[in-house]
């Protein structure tokens, strides 16, 4: 079954350093590879390997605290180079150093007809983890019953790449995990999709064609526009590469640890797509594909809007599917800073000629361009945010800590990556998705 959806509010951000040619992908070996708990909202790890352990991929590295069902596995076999520990000895990373292919397997035994089995499997194999839950955007409970599942066949943010076609085995793939995915909900499995995505027909899913800008790829996006989530209600939200890892798991027992990955942005030689191992070393997978242009770089594990600043030296973090690397712009000595009218320069405002010059792709660094201020009633998040809420005056409730005014305002529905747009465009240079993710954790934190 297929519906459609058209998303009108959004913004799609013109950028140079897409990938040039979508169809071939290349192999980027990488000695080193990383897991992040950061990049996992809602838990708190606790490491079941030491520095030294031999490990196979697929094993798992640390659990979470309070639901020690939830594993967080190795991308790699090897050996464990580092438990990176921070402040008060917080987990920042466990680094594995690749060595071999041995893997874990798992019984896949009942995992297509029973839900409990099924549950386990994604549970051992560390791809519960790779989904979350609204309300809060964490890691799911795997206490809570699920209403409805919501998978991201696309991504619509900045030079994000998408599959267009499938081979035989992601097909089968991909029915054999909505085939377990339905055994944990009573409700309805949502795949979406682009009208040019070659997608098999899923049997047990509706599936729904999205049109539209960016974020109409956003979780957010789909679940607001077919059914917003309540207070007391759970969904499950995944993209596309999880939902192919749940049914390739599923049907062989073993865990693919290997991702493609975009290498893009203005200061990558020739972005393009390489095929590497979730958690990869950053200094591997850029080697030789960055320019010497002589300017400061910031290296970015994911996209413009929402992903994270990684040193050189860092690993590709959660999801896995594309590094950015754009400049810096601390070196940058421009005539008149933030108000040059340049038309080189990217913006949402008509005050600036790039604003009119639809077709041309541009350059930006990652400089603020201007000063904080105190929030400005304009409107503007509005224009860029579809979901059915008042987004300025949840971000005030948030700030003033008011839960009543925040769950009426719609907080069951949100993730800090729905607000990302809304921060690109805000005057104000708020940390909007900081504000967002700080407001789900007081939220959760006083509730349960």
């Amino acid at each position: 079954m297929s519906n459609g959806i058209k998303v009108k509010k959004g913004l799609d951000l013109r950028l140079e350093g897409a990938v040039a040619d979508p169809l071939h992908v290349s192999v980027k070996p990488v000695a080193v590879v990383a897991v992040t708990p950061d990049d996992f909202q809602g838990i708190v790890p606790k490491p079941d390997v030491r520095e030294g352990d031999d490990v196979l991929a697929g094993q798992p590295l640390f659990h979470d605290k309070r639901f020690t069902q939830i594993k967080f596995v190795s991308p790699a076999a090897g050996k464990v180079k580092a438990v990176v520990r921070g402040e008060r000895r917080k987990i920042l990373r466990i680094e594995v150093e690749v060595a071999g292919e041995k893997t874990l397997t798992h019984s896949t035994e009942k995992v297509l007809t029973d839900a409990t089995a099924a549950k386990q499997l994604l549970l051992e194999s560390g791809l519960w983890g790779m989904m979350t839950q609204r309300p809060y955007a964490i890691v799911p409970n795997p206490e809570a019953e699920i209403r409805d599942i919501f998978v991201t066949g696309f991504d619509s943010a900045p030079l994000a790449e998408n599959r267009t076609e499938f081979t035989d085995s992601e097909r089968r793939s991909m029915q054999a995990a909505v085939k377990l995915l339905g055994l944990l909900t009573k409700g309805k499995v949502y795949v979406s999709r682009r009208d040019t995505q070659d997608f098999p027909e899923l049997a047990g899913a509706e599936t729904i064609v999205v049109d539209g800008p960016h974020p109409a790829g956003n979780c957010g996006t789909l679940i607001a526009a077919l059914k917003p989530v309540n207070k007391g209600e759970t969904v499950l939200c995944l993209d596309l590469p999880t939902l192919i890892r749940i049914g390739a798991t599923a049907t062989t027992g073993v865990l693919p640890t290997e991702t493609v990955v975009a290498l893009t942005g203005s200061e990558v030689i020739e972005p393009k797509l390489v095929r590497t191992l979730m958690g990869a070393s950053i200094a591997d997978l850029l080697k030789g594909e960055v320019k010497t242009d002589g300017c400061h770089h910031r290296i970015i594990s994911g996209n413009v809007l929402t992903g994270v600043a990684t040193p050189p030296d860092g690993y590709l973090h959660f999801p896995y599917t594309q590094v950015t690397v754009i400049p810096e712009g601390d070196d940058v000595d421009e005539f008149m800073g933030w108000a040059s009218v340049s038309p080189s320069k990217m913006s949402t405002s008509p005050s600036f000629p790039g604003h009119f010059l639809g077709k041309k792709l541009f350059r930006p660094d990652a400089r603020l361009q201007g000063g904080r201020r105190a929030m400005i009633m304009s409107g503007e998040y509005d224009r860029v945010m579809p979901m059915d809420i008042l987004p300025e005056y949840l971000i005030k409730a948030i700030l003033a800590r008011d839960i009543d005014r925040m769950e009426q305002l719609g907080i069951y529905e949100v993730a800090p990556e729905d607000f990302a747009l809304a921060e690109y465009s805000d005057t104000s240079k708020l940390e909007l998705q900081k504000i967002v993710r700080e407001g789900l954790d007081y939220l959760r934190k006083e509730l349960e």
